[in-house]
């Protein structure tokens, strides 16, 4: 279930290193994104549960919630009044939203942030 009852995002910390490229510095820029639109409407912001995890993987929050293979970020658990068309997958009975354009329209059409110009 979602926190109290609220849909509940899940976006990486900024500011991360990876192994893989010694020496430089790294956010995710679909994460990025997305706590932009929160930053610029923050009154909706609020109606949405938000945790930010490190970068390296096991995220055993994730793991806990939607189960090991969906540890991809952003990523939106719903709540369970959510409209089923909304999900993109479903974990047991944990609903949730993995990619970065379906979570900008369920933040629109669920949470009443405006729309992305197109």
């Amino acid at each position: 279930m979602s926190e109290g009852g609220r849909d509940h995002l899940y976006l990486l910390a900024p500011d991360f290193t990876d192994p893989a490229f010694p020496g430089r510095r790294f956010y995710c820029w679909h994460c990025a994104l997305i706590e932009g639109v929160l930053a610029g409407f923050p009154a909706l912001g609020r109606r949405i549960a938000v945790s930010r995890l490190p970068w390296p993987r096991p995220r055993q929050a994730l793991i806990d919630r939607v189960g090991e293979a969906h540890q991809a970020l952003p990523l939106l658990v719903l709540a369970p009044d959510a409209p089923d068309g909304l999900a993109t997958g479903r974990h047991g009975g944990v609903r949730f939203v993995d990619d970065k354009d379906a979570i900008l329209q369920v933040l629109h059409r669920r949470h009443g942030f405006p729309e992305a110009h197109p």
